[in-house]
């Protein structure tokens, strides 16, 4: 999930808070079905899967669904309570959505069994842990799930590499006597589950905002002119902040209408050099040879056949 763009060697340290390749990614919990085409006013609605707060997209045709009512959906790992968050605009009739269909309203025997469950995750949770120590395994238990309508728990972990779990298998199973699934995940998934208040003293941008992981490199951060201390742009799961992301897109296409730091442009006679650029102002410091000092706006500038030059009558 890296970007592979050269870095200076300056920056070998500060990789371990990139997302690193194959454990980072998020695991989409719903399978794709095959369904008819939808009709154009097909209600379509968001859902939760609360205990990893992942979402997903699916329909009910039956009847319209009210926000925070509980439904039964299928999932990768069995059939599963999940939460309506509400439904969502297309912007077009032929708008391409992967979506489910709901099998139906969750009963207050679904309710009631789902309360029950939740004790029995906790109890699940301590055992594991116990195991996990007796067998020396480096991993990190983060949740355990019990499945609705299948004979089967969720373990979710996270470690540095690859771990055999097998033998600690066998001991849950004789434990539980069902089917156990044990699920590796990233230290972002890991976040976006817990959940949690980020720097900025909001809700971590991976479970309130959205639960998308999506890429963040140290390029974005050198791209917004962000100091490269650890401790400053990373985040409490120890990758860089997901808000970089946000607002990547904004600095991406601000910086190619300024010039880059260090960029030497010639103006009536004098060669000037860009000291500083700020983005979010639109604007750029820049001295001369005799060392005066100006400021200009984005607007103050254009790219000629790859060349830099101020517009006559800006200074």
């Amino acid at each position: 999930m890296r970007e592979k763009d050269i870095i200076d060697s300056d920056d070998y340290d500060m990789l371990a808070l990139e997302d690193g390749l194959g454990l980072e990614s998020t695991a989409v919990i719903v399978p794709t079905q095959n369904m008819e085409p939808l009709a154009p006013d097909t209600p379509i609605y968001r859902l939760r899967l609360l205990y990893s707060h992942e979402t997903f997209l699916a329909v009910y045709p039956e009847e319209a669904l009210d926000p925070k009512s509980m439904v039964l959906v299928p999932t990768r790992y069995g059939r599963d309570l999940a939460q309506v968050i509400g439904a969502i605009s297309r912007t077009s009739p032929q708008q391409n959505l992967e979506v489910i269909r709901i099998e139906r309203r969750a009963t207050q025997e679904d309710m009631e069994k789902s309360d029950t469950n939740k004790i029995h995750e906790k109890e699940a949770f301590a055992i594991c842990k116990e195991k996990i120590t007796v067998h020396k395994l480096e991993m990190k238990l983060v949740s355990v799930h019990y499945l609705l309508e299948d004979p089967k728990i969720l373990f979710f972990f996270t470690a540095e590499s690859r771990v055999d779990f097998r033998e600690l298998v066998k001991d849950l199973v004789s434990i539980f006597k069902t089917r156990i699934e044990l699920r590796q995940i990233g230290v972002r998934d890991e976040s976006r589950e817990l959940g949690g208040l980020g720097v900025c003293g909001r809700g971590y941008c991976c479970h309130a905002v959205s639960d998308k992981l999506k890429p963040v490199s140290i390029k974005m951060a050198k791209d917004q002119n962000l100091s490269l201390n650890s401790m400053k742009i990373s985040g409490p799961c120890g990758r860089l902040l997901c808000c970089l992301a946000y607002e990547h897109c904004f600095y991406h296409e601000q910086r190619r209408l300024i010039p880059p730091e260090g960029c030497k442009i010639t103006y009536d006679g004098t060669v000037w050099k860009v000291l500083e650029v700020n983005v979010v102002m639109g604007k750029a410091k820049l001295v001369a040879e005799d060392g005066r000092q100006i400021q200009l706006s984005t607007t103050a500038f254009e790219r000629v056949e790859g060349r830099w030059r101020i517009l006559s009558g800006t200074t």
